[in-house]
C-alpha cells in the first residue's frame, strides 16, 4: 500500500505539459463492455498497483470506426519488469523493443511501457554498445528501449489514428494528436516528419498501405510524398519482418485492395520479387485476382487461411513461366517442373523469409497440378488419398476459374471424390499422360550378327 501511494505521489505528469483532448463516453460511444475482458483486467490490475494503464492503438481505432478488433494492446508507465511482477502468467519478449505478453486464458495481451524520445546517440554511447537505443546509418532503429511519458509515447507511435488511449475505468478516449478527427475524416497521417519516421522503420511504408486498404482511408499527402524515394530502405529490413508484414497484408481481409494500393504508392516495382510477380504478370492477373478475392472472403467469414496456399497462388505464374523455359531446353516435363519450383522458391527465400514448412507445402501443391490432369488407370485413386489432395484440388479450381484449365477437369474431380468405387472405374479417361519416349538401343556390332564360319 505504501509503495502504491509513493508511486501516485511522485509519478510525473502523464502528458508532460501536453494535455490531451479527453472524450467522454457520450462523445465516442465505446463502453467498457465493448473491450476484451482480459484487456480490462490487465488495466485494472496495473491501476490497482498504482500504475497508469490504457487500451491503446489499433483496438481503440477499430472500435471508434465500429469494427471488431482482432487483438488488444495495453500501454502503461510500468517498466517491463514491473509488469512481469504484477502478472504471474507473463513473459518479457523482444530485443529491439521489450514488451510483455500477459496470458489470460487463451488470449494474450501485449503490454508496452510508454516510450520516450529516440534521441540520437553520441559516438561514445555507440562505442559503449548502449543497450537502450541504437540506430543504423540509414536511420533505422535497431533497438529502442527508452521510456517516457504518455505524451512522448503518443508522438512515438506511427499514425495519428493509432495514438489513441482508452481508459476502461472512466470510459474515456485520450487524444493527443487529433487522431479522432483523422479517423472521422478517413485520413491516414504519420506522426512527425514522414521521411524521418520511415527511415526509423521502413516497414511503416508497407503498414501505411495495409491500413489505408483495410480502413479505406486516404493517405495524407505529406505522409505519401517520400514513400517512392525511400522504397529501397526495405532491403535493409530483416527478411522475417518483411514476411510477417506481407502475411498481415494478405490476411487482412483486404488483400486485393492492398495489392492495388502497393502499385498506386509505387511500392510494387523492384521492391520485392514477390510483389512484381503479383502485380506485373498479365497472364496471371486474373488468377491472382481470384486467389486474393478468395482469401479475402475466407478471412471475412472467419475461415482458416493457409499461408502456403496463398503464396503458392501468388507465385504460380512465375513457376509456369520457368517451367516452360526449361521444357524448351528439351528437359522432360516433371524434371523441368522441379527445376522451376526450385528456382522460384530460392529467389523468394533470399528476399522474403518464407519458412520451410510453407515452401514444402507449396511444392506439393504445384507438383500435384500435372498429376490432376491424368485421369486414367490407378493414378486418380492414388492421388485422392494424398494428404494434400484438397489443397491441390482447390488450387486446380482456381486455375479452372481463371480459364487456365478446362472447367470440365475440375468438375470431373468434384464428381470423382464423391462417387462409389464402381462409378469411379467408369469415369476413368483414356491415358492423358504424355507418351514416354522409348530409349533407343544401340545397334549390335556387325561381328555379333555374322554367321559362324565352318
Amino acid at each position: 500500500m505504501i509503495q502504491k501511494i509513493i508511486r501516485r505521489f511522485f509519478k510525473k505528469k502523464t502528458s508532460a505539459g501536453h494535455d490531451p483532448v479527453i472524450l467522454p463516453l457520450r462523445k465516442h460511444g465505446i463502453s467498457r463492455e465493448h473491450i476484451s475482458p482480459c484487456a480490462v483486467k490487465v488495466c485494472d490490475e496495473l491501476r490497482a498497483q498504482g500504475f497508469a494503464a490504457f487500451v491503446v492503438g489499433g483496438a481503440v481505432r477499430d472500435l471508434l470506426l465500429g469494427m471488431e478488433p482482432k487483438d488488444y494492446d495495453v500501454a502503461t508507465d510500468a517498466t517491463p519488469e514491473q509488469v512481469r511482477d504484477v502478472f504471474r502468467r507473463s513473459r518479457i519478449i523482444g530485443r529491439r523493443f521489450r514488451i510483455v505478453h500477459v496470458m489470460c486464458g487463451r488470449e494474450t495481451i501485449e503490454v508496452t511501457t510508454f516510450r520516450g524520445p529516440a534521441a540520437p546517440l553520441t559516438g561514445e554511447e555507440e562505442e559503449g554498445d548502449d543497450d537502450n537505443h541504437r540506430q543504423s546509418d540509414s536511420g533505422r532503429l535497431l533497438r529502442d528501449n527508452v521510456f517516457g511519458s504518455q505524451y512522448e509515447d503518443a508522438v512515438r507511435r506511427d499514425f495519428t489514428v493509432n495514438a489513441l488511449y482508452y481508459d476502461p475505468t472512466k470510459q474515456e478516449v485520450w487524444d493527443y494528436l487529433h487522431g479522432v478527427a483523422d479517423a472521422k475524416h478517413g485520413v491516414l497521417r504519420i506522426i512527425g516528419d514522414a521521411e524521418t519516421r520511415f527511415r526509423e522503420d521502413p516497414v511503416r511504408m508497407l503498414r501505411a498501405v495495409r491500413l489505408a486498404a483495410k480502413l479505406e482511408f486516404k493517405i495524407d499527402a505529406a505522409t505519401k510524398k517520400p514513400i517512392q524515394a525511400l522504397a529501397d530502405l526495405l532491403q535493409d529490413v530483416p527478411k522475417s519482418r518483411l514476411f510477417d508484414e506481407m502475411l498481415k497484408m494478405f490476411h487482412s481481409g483486404h488483400a486485393l485492395a492492398s495489392a492495388h494500393r502497393l502499385r498506386e504508392e509505387g511500392l510494387h516495382h523492384g521492391l520485392l520479387p514477390l510483389l512484381d510477380a503479383i502485380l506485373e504478370q498479365p497472364m496471371g492477373e486474373r488468377f491472382i485476382t481470384l486467389a486474393l478475392k478468395s482469401t479475402d472472403e475466407r478471412v471475412r467469414e472467419d475461415k482458416p487461411v493457409s499461408p502456403a496456399f496463398l503464396f503458392a497462388s501468388l507465385l504460380w505464374h512465375e513457376v509456369l513461366t520457368r517451367w516452360e523455359q526449361y521444357q524448351q531446353q528439351d528437359m522432360r516435363p516433371l524434371p523441368a517442373l522441379n527445376e522451376a519450383m526450385d528456382d522460384v522458391i530460392q529467389t523468394q527465400v533470399e528476399n522474403l523469409a518464407i519458412p520451410r514448412r510453407f515452401t514444402t507445402t507449396m511444392r506439393e501443391i504445384w507438383g500435384m497440378q500435372p498429376r490432376l490432369l491424368q485421369r486414367a488407370g490407378q493414378r486418380p485413386f492414388r492421388l485422392i488419398e494424398n494428404p494434400k489432395f484438397r489443397a491441390g484440388f482447390d488450387f486446380l479450381l482456381l486455375r479452372c476459374a481463371s480459364g487456365e484449365v478446362d472447367a470440365k477437369v475440375g468438375q470431373w474431380w468434384e464428381t470423382f471424390q464423391h462417387a462409389s468405387d464402381a462409378e469411379r472405374e467408369r469415369m476413368l479417361i483414356k491415358d492423358e499422360a504424355p507418351p514416354r519416349k522409348r530409349r533407343r538401343r544401340g545397334k549390335k556390332p556387325e561381328s555379333a550378327t555374322l554367321p559362324a564360319e565352318d
